[in-house]
């Protein structure tokens, strides 16, 4: 823990006090978002202080260039950026012509901000003495709409506290903005149209390279102690900015308020020239609602949202804050609505990384969409990869390989890799195997085997072709191997046989080969389609099985574990435990070149197939490659405690999997690694929901069914959790004494509760 201002909340993440060392922290974690655009919890007004301005359209992105010190062959040419969109709340605030600015102000009183997450709103409320003396209270409310994605909603309320006061409100838009990361400081926006009519305002702007046309908007006005004022505001334009100005005497005690409706229509949903005209259709429409019929639509939304994905937890309010917060943050990023969206790791909460899709998305995020959204959320996702299967075979072509092999980007906006790391660019190839893993488990969990008929098979094909490819022949081992990789522990590049990545190549290509046979004899139509178009042959597919079946595996016979890769066991092996707590995070004091002689695993890697492949091996099996590998993993990434916390509690070593858990879950809000003022771990968010409902309420599909082994940690009295398997809703509630299931839907089902048939019937709660 770095961090601990954050006041637990069972449904709030609250500050109080202002504090100018967290401004950036807390831009980050308040921010709110609604699936289409999303905002950091910037000030509307002015702030000389130290902050980072974000404002974010899901789909926009610049294709920086790659910036490398020597250019190898196959290296992507660009560095997809998320950008930094033009801004639109934007209020400066004048008392007595004095601007309103925390950072220069004499006096800061009474500061507080809240992220209801039950409604999804963010308020702050502070008071202030300005350095001309006035005094003035401020309360803030801002939302970004859910039913009418494209918009977003601003109540700023001022109430001079000591004398009457002029107070000079300019709400504006700003297309001049840059982005935090850039590798060339290049200019990503160009504006080519500014208007202002009456209480209106509209920049239209487009990217460069990208051509992502974008109409910024903005629609004002005023009420004074509740009664709407009609004064028209005078307007300035500058070359990248439009402002509207209201002024109004202000006695002490009333309360002026400012309403601004403001968002972006783009032209990756409306014709380029019509962007202006669907601006102004949506304006209409919110400004008609309301401000305040807008709002309680909002709640309803998030009501709607929260009856499926809510996990309750009774006893533990940081616990419970936690698993809350995660889930916010996923729904504020990814609602299913857009197959050509993703999930980005920072969301709509910072620019780090780049891209919007890494391998996150399959192997921690879709589980979360599957079990608490309508399966066709997860479809969409899985349609998203299929879209860019033209481009994942590009990108292999470029590295050599031929005849429809696929290797799908590390990091993409569209299908092309633009991560420029060579590590990871071309030898984190572990990335394929994560993608058709999360096709088999798509399909287990509910039933849809239409992807496999549709879309799958053929992205299958692609990775068994690429996998087939990549192994060669080891004359000397007589098994196949694959060199020059870096598995998920990234503290370890350029290694051979990495286990994960070996098990997982040969296990896509042994599914790839059963699906093959089950489409054969079962749906010879769509059979003699795929074949027709990939051009798979009887002769290749058994090469694939050839490979699959000689595949090299290192293991160490005195330890009993499979080796993470070749060599392992030639490093100096010191436990973290023995690591001095001053050179940690090692990757922000120590050289790479000491880190990868090292034995610290940045996040789970052979774990990481026990994750995923946990029915293959005995519980004996995990406890020693837990107990062997677990004592090296420093937990640098995001994505690391999740998957030891769902294992540690498989293992029934619940203090250790409780650990985890709030590690994961608190890891923004206690800013374990050092880093939330550049954005939130949203990806990682979906293996917090994991940790509770896969770790300590067991659950998995096991023949065909829902199976669960219900644990429950000490510092707990309960918890509860919904998922919806295959349109069946059950509920879930865990005491130490007794779990409750609840079934809602039309048909009587049999789950498995500890390994026993338990059938639930609609409506009926059933007690174990």
């Amino acid at each position: 823990m770095n961090q601990d201002y954050i006041i637990p909340d069972g449904w709030s993440i609250i500050e109080e006090g202002f504090d100018a060392n967290r401004v950036k922290s807390s831009e980050s974690i308040f921010s709110i978002g609604n699936g289409a655009m999303g905002q950091r919890a910037n000030f509307e007004e002015t702030y000389s202080g130290n902050t980072f301005q974000g404002s974010y359209i899901a789909g926009v992105y610049y294709p920086d260039k790659t910036r490398v010190g020597w250019w190898k062959n196959g290296y992507p040419e660009y560095f997809a950026k998320v950008l930094n969109a033009p801004n639109w709340i934007g209020i400066d605030i004048y008392i007595e012509g004095q601007l309103l600015d925390l950072n220069t102000c004499s006096q800061v009183v009474e500061f507080r901000r809240e992220l209801h997450m039950k409604e999804g709103v963010y308020t702050r409320n502070f008071k202030a003495v300005m350095a001309n003396s006035a005094e003035i209270e401020v309360k803030v409310t801002r939302f970004l709409s859910l039913e009418f994605d494209e918009v977003g909603a601003i109540k700023y309320e001022v109430t001079p506290l000591n004398s009457k006061r002029e107070i000079t409100f300019q709400p504006y838009l700003d297309s001049g903005i840059t982005n935090e990361d850039s590798n060339w400081d290049d200019k990503f926006w160009n504006t080519t149209r500014i208007v202002s009519e009456g209480s209106q305002a509209f920049i239209e702007s487009h990217t460069l390279k990208t051509n992502f046309s974008v109409c910024t908007f903005m629609h004002c006005h005023l009420d004074l102690n509740g009664v709407k004022l009609n004064n028209l505001p005078s307007a300035t334009k500058e070359e990248q900015r439009v402002g509207h100005q209201y002024i109004t005497q202000v006695e002490p005690g009333e309360t002026l308020s400012l309403y601004k409706f403001g968002g972006y229509t783009v032209s990756r949903n409306h014709a380029e020239d019509d962007l202006m005209h669907a601006a102004k259709k949506v304006l209409a429409q919110v400004t008609e609602l309301g401000f305040d019929a807008l709002l309680e639509k909002q709640k309803k939304a998030w009501a709607e949202i929260w009856e499926m994905s809510d996990i309750s937890i009774d006893g533990d309010v940081k616990a419970q804050q936690g698993i809350r917060f995660n889930i916010f943050q996923l729904n504020q990023t990814y609602l299913g609505k857009d197959s050509r969206l993703n999930i980005g790791p920072k969301g709509f909460t910072g620019e780090k990384y780049g891209g919007s899709t890494y391998w996150d998305t399959e192997a921690y995020c879709i589980p979360f969409y599957m079990a608490t959204k309508d399966q066709k959320v997860a479809r969409n996702l899985l349609k998203y990869r299929y879209n860019h299967l033209e481009k994942a075979i590009e990108n292999a072509q470029k590295l050599g390989f031929t005849k429809g092999a696929a290797l799908y980007p590390m990091v993409t906006m569209n299908g092309e890799e633009c991560h420029n790391e060579w590590e990871i660019t071309f030898e984190e190839i572990h990335r394929n195997g994560a993608i058709a893993f999360a096709i088999f488990n798509y399909c287990r969990f509910t039933g849809d085997y239409s992807y496999i008929l549709e879309m799958g098979l053929e992205v299958l094909i692609g990775i068994a072709r690429f996998w087939q490819q990549r192994a060669n022949f080891s004359e000397q081992k007589n098994k196949y191997v694959i060199l020059g990789v870096t598995g998920p522990n990234e503290y370890e590049n350029n290694v051979n046989n990495n286990w994960y990545t070996n098990y997982l190549a040969k296990w896509c290509i042994t599914y790839t080969i059963e699906q093959l046979q089950k489409v054969k004899e079962g749906f010879p139509e769509d059979y003699k389609r795929v074949i027709g178009k990939t051009e798979v042959t009887d002769t290749e597919v058994r090469q694939w099985g050839k490979v699959a079946d000689q595949m090299y595996f290192p293991y160490a016979k005195e330890q009993g574990v499979f080796l993470q890769q070749d060599g392992f066991l030639d490093k100096e092996l010191i436990t973290v435990e023995n690591l001095p707590k001053a050179q940690r995070p090692i990757n922000q004091k120590w050289s790479w070149d000491r880190i990868l002689r090292s034995p610290y695993i940045k996040q789970a890697d052979v774990l990481q197939g026990f994750y995923f492949f946990e029915d293959h091996f005995s519980l004996e099996d995990l406890k020693n490659h837990f107990d062997f590998y677990e004592p090296f993993t420093v937990h640098e990434s995001s994505l690391s405690p999740c998957v030891h916390s769902i294992q540690a509690a498989k293992l029934n070593q619940m203090e250790q999997a409780y650990t985890f858990y709030l590690r994961t879950s608190r890891l923004d809000l206690d800013d374990y690694n050092k880093e939330v003022e550049e954005g939130l771990h949203i990806t990682s968010m979906a293996g917090t929901w994991m940790s509770i409902v896969e770790g300590f309420g067991g659950m998995r599909v096991v023949e065909d069914t829902l199976s669960f082994t219900p644990r429950i940690p000490l510092q707990w009295k309960g918890y509860s959790f919904k998922v919806n398997f295959r349109d069946q809703i059950v509920k879930v509630s865990v005491t130490a004494q007794k779990t409750l299931f609840l079934l809602t839907g039309k048909n009587a089902i049999t789950i498995q509760v500890n390994g026993s048939p338990v059938q639930l019937r609609p409506n009926t709660a059933v007690e174990i």
